[in-house]
């Protein structure tokens, strides 16, 4: 059986009072589903690989998701529940909204066999995007900055354009000008759009 991670103890124990027993449940269910699954965290939120990415779970203020990788070769076995991307199970907010244990079991243990057929799902081809287009005043805030220039610019076609398209974003100058503060500041420490994720 794989260890458990204390990471994905804190996770809960730092959740909603009405998240905890939820979290519990479905990490039980996980467990017992596929006992050699290892406990990560990924994105901030607890996961669970078995040869692979297989399942995760996520607390927010109002509801848990808990959703499958490779949901799209679950589809007979997961209810159509709509509410949130990351939860094939819809928003749930307490422990009557999740499917019997058995039947939680049985979807794990076919997401797990998945794994360990190693099938794959078919991801349509990435198509190639024009290059980003900086803004005049964003150029304008780098150019102010030499050394966030230097950076910005060694940044790869991705890296820029996730900064762009966040401050284009902004629907008011305030916030505008705050982010494009914020950018330079987090791009002159070496730092991507989204930092915080990373490992």
């Amino acid at each position: 059986m794989a260890k458990r991670d204390p990471r994905v103890d804190a996770y809960i124990g730092k959740a909603k009072p009405f998240a905890r027993p939820v979290l519990k449940k479905l990490r039980a269910a996980v467990r017992a589903g596929c006992p050699d699954a290892e406990e990560t965290i990924k994105w901030g939120v607890p996961a669970f690989d078995y040869k692979g990415p297989m399942c995760g779970m996520a607390a927010f203020k109002e509801y848990v998701t808990f959703g499958f990788w490779k949901h799209s070769l679950l589809s007979d076995r997961l209810p159509r529940k709509e509410g949130h991307a990351m939860s094939h199970y819809g928003k749930i907010r307490s422990l009557a909204d999740l499917p019997s244990r058995a039947n939680l079991i049985r979807t794990i243990r076919a997401a797990a066999e998945l794994n360990d057929k190693g099938i794959k799902i078919e991801r349509p081809p990435r198509t190639k995007k024009p290059p980003v287009k900086v803004p005049s005043y964003f150029k304008a805030a780098l150019r102010k900055n030499p050394k966030a220039l230097a950076v910005f610019e060694s940044f790869p076609p991705g890296g820029k354009r996730e900064y762009v398209e966040w401050i284009n974003e902004a629907k008011q100058d305030e916030t505008r000008d705050r982010r494009i503060a914020t950018a330079l500041e987090w791009i002159a420490q070496g730092k991507s759009r989204n930092w915080k994720y990373e490992r």
